[in-house]
């Protein structure tokens, strides 16, 4: 028993060291292998195959982020729903009373957040 504990410690292990050293080693053999052609044009920013119009410094809307930062934070709620509904019998009042405050949490933002005005432009 005691070997075969040994066994997949090393399998995980080596597993471990292969995939660290496996991505400086692509990194490393591509640097020679493509070729390498800078010219004006490809080290120009690239904007959507439109020429940039803005200089080193552009100006973009913070909102836009925001609410991408909110979609997440409402997408993870949805990620840590989906298996407590699964083992809600399973868990009993302990899991209902803890997923009660984490929607809770949860509303507190999004209540903050509207307050704020941020999704003035999505309402």
């Amino acid at each position: 028993m005691q070997e075969q504990y040994i066994i997949d410690y090393f399998t995980v292990g080596l597993f471990f060291i292969v995939s660290i050293l496996f991505v400086p080693l692509v990194v490393f053999i591509t640097k020679f292998l493509a070729p390498n052609n800078p010219t004006e044009e490809k080290l120009m920013t690239y904007e959507c195959g439109v020429p940039p119009r803005a200089g080193l410094f552009a100006h973009f809307y913070v909102r836009y982020y925001i609410f991408a930062f909110l979609f997440v934070v409402f997408d993870i709620e949805a990620l840590f729903l989906f298996p407590w509904a699964v083992y809600f019998r399973q868990l009993g009042i302990t899991g209902l009373v803890s997923v009660f405050i984490f929607v809770a949490i949860l509303i507190i933002g999004l209540v903050y957040t509207w307050k704020k005005g941020i999704l003035k432009w999505v309402f």
